[in-house]
């Protein structure tokens, strides 16, 4: 095998690991969506069973129901933030900007309720900043509450003189300043328990939610960590299943939970002691079945603080800044100074980062200078970047073709030294030189571009701005482009992936084939369509449209790369001066 043949086999098998790893992580993260059977917790209560992804550490229902539960609503322009009295917390914050879920063409009107808008923390078990640990700091679970100008405060004193006064205040741009003060209301010293101070709990938004994109991230001043629903299930690097993550030591610097567009997230001026995350139920009304006795698992994660004393009439205060709202890069930059300046780790670009922020700020930036929709913009954006890579295409191009005009010469060389591969290989690279052509020419643009696909891919996952946009027929660029769903089997018609293999064949045909590559390889190569299918079919139909564009600009480079490429002249390799001291078989052989 050449290395050009190594080299686009290599790209294939990375293409497909990866394309399998996510179907492994996404079959893990659907079976921590299935209830869980009942068993008895620690609280004496039902709870859900020790297992993957699942937290046996509190009752399903910590609060007394006997009192009822009053909530406090405040609104701005933005936001509808709802508070309740069980946790005294934020039980759940309405987007007002944005709708639930979105209009699909294949869904009958009445499975979409129009009215309906994003919500975070809306299913959860806890409110956000509910505080959990010792039965002796939750009593009852029930709080006081108080309308304050412009903000809520929840009070509650326990038994042993504990007093907790939680406040509230909204802010601009999605964010709230929140504050918990802890204050010891006896004549003598009070040891104050270990307390979880909840931020959220992560859930897929809806049932079209492929659960890929959603869970608990922390930032522990060096990294940014992401805990998927997955990363409890265990799995090939991730050792035995687990019940719980927790991580740092004085130096957490903000933790979060997450879906695919939006985030809470909990800030500090000052560093925080440990972040935990935990499987905790939810409830996901899609999700249930007539037999199931406990709701689906959702992805909790809170603040640790560690126990301490306090003396007589002493308190202890700490201060957060709560940000819920949408994963919208600009606007987190914005605010980037409430957590660090870590827009681009809460996006969550990964290791390609650089070029999903660079596409993300140059699609943003054509559409807002422009009066095009973001699919014309991926379009355009597409258009300029394999203009970009057109010299490099063009000379792949010639380079091949050329390569191509070697094809008889190196057929021969095949024969002559077919037992000889270290031989053929020297004779072959001879040839090469004579001819100013390279081997690795074909590949070397798939290469190049490898990083741009992958921060196209990255960013066109995350990007906020592509969530109900419209495109010709495609109603959401960041959904498949489902025109209906094929009857008797119930699966999907995607359009645009298929276009897009179409116009992969149609570029394959004008690509002349590299000389060095066997049939076998060759017919390795007319895969690659069918692998490109399954990895995009069910993903954002914006990526598939960035594909489609692509590779019908490419096809056009090649068609006129070759039209304005002569014809190349084969130069023959040196034949090697014959000793005549050696044998005829040698001769031959030589």
């Amino acid at each position: 095998m050449d290395k050009t043949s190594i080299a686009v086999v290599t790209v294939c098998v990375l293409i497909m690991g990866w394309w399998l790893y996510e179907q492994q992580k996404f079959a893990q993260q659907q079976s921590l969506l299935a209830p869980a059977p009942v068993v008895q917790t620690t609280g004496g209560g039902p709870g859900p069973a020790g297992g993957p992804g699942i937290a046996t550490v509190a009752a399903l229902m910590p609060f007394d129901t006997n009192l009822p539960e009053r909530t406090l609503t405040l609104t701005n322009r933005n936001a509808r933030y709802t508070f309740t009295s069980r946790g005294g917390g934020l039980k759940m914050v309405e987007l007002l900007d944005y709708p639930e879920k979105i209009s699909l063409r294949w869904k009958k009107a009445s499975d979409t309720d129009t009215n309906a808008v994003a919500t975070l923390n809306a299913r959860a078990q806890f409110p956000a900043l509910a505080i959990l640990g010792d039965p002796a700091l939750m009593g009852d679970g029930n709080f006081t509450l108080t309308a304050t100008a412009g903000g809520v405060r929840a009070e509650k004193v326990l038994p042993d003189g504990l007093r907790v006064q939680k406040n509230f205040q909204l802010s601009s741009n999605y964010l709230m300043d929140a504050s918990v003060r802890l204050e010891n209301g006896s004549d003598g010293p009070l040891t104050l328990p270990a307390q979880e101070w909840v931020v959220g709990t992560a859930m897929p938004m809806d049932v079209d939610d492929n659960g890929l994109a959603w869970g608990a991230m922390w930032y522990d001043g060096a990294k940014v960590q992401d805990c998927a629903p997955s990363s409890f299930a265990g799995g090939w690097f991730r050792g035995p299943p687990r019940t719980e993550y927790r991580m740092g030591s004085n130096n957490v610097y903000w933790v979060a939970i997450h879906n695919q567009f939006f985030t809470l997230m909990a800030m500090s001026s000052t560093n925080q002691p440990a972040a935990q995350i935990l499987g905790r139920p939810v409830n996901l009304p899609w999700l249930a079945t007539p037999t199931a006795t406990t709701p689906p698992v959702g992805v909790q994660a809170s603040l640790v603080y560690p126990g301490r004393t306090l003396a007589a009439h002493a308190a202890v205060e700490r201060s957060l800044v709560l940000y819920a709202g949408p994963k919208e890069y600009r606007g987190l930059a914005r605010i980037g100074e409430d957590f660090q300046n870590h827009a681009d780790l809460v996006m969550n670009f990964g290791f390609f980062g650089f070029f999903a922020k660079a596409l993300l700020l140059g699609m943003n930036w054509i559409h807002d200078m422009t009066t095009l929709g973001y699919g014309w913009t991926i379009v355009l954006i597409t258009l300029l970047l394999r203009a970009l890579f057109w010299p490099l295409t063009a000379a792949s191009t010639r380079s091949m073709k050329r390569m191509q005009a070697l094809a008889p010469k190196l057929n021969a060389l095949k024969e002559k030294y077919k037992d000889d591969v270290q031989k053929l290989t020297a004779k072959q690279w001879e040839l090469y030189k004579e001819n100013k052509v390279s081997p690795m020419s074909g590949c070397l643009p798939m290469m190049v571009q490898m990083p741009v696909f992958i921060g196209f891919f990255t960013m066109i996952r995350s990007a906020i701005e592509l969530r109900g946009a419209h495109f010709l027929w495609v109603t959401d660029l960041s959904k498949p482009d489902t025109l209906w769903m094929i009857p008797g089997v119930n699966f999907p018609f995607n359009l645009l992936p298929l276009l897009m293999v179409a116009a992969m064949v149609w570029q394959a045909h004008l690509q002349p084939p590299s000389p060095g590559m066997d049939p076998g390889q060759q017919k390795m190569m007319r895969f690659m369509p069918v692998i490109m299918l399954l990895f995009l079919y069910t993903y954002s139909s914006g990526m598939a449209l960035y594909m489609t564009v692509s590779t019908l600009a490419g096809a056009f480079q090649t068609k006129l790369t070759k039209i304005n490429t002569p014809a190349a002249a084969v130069v023959a390799a040196p034949a090697a001066p014959v000793d005549a001291r050696l044998t005829p078989r040698q001769k031959k052989a030589k």
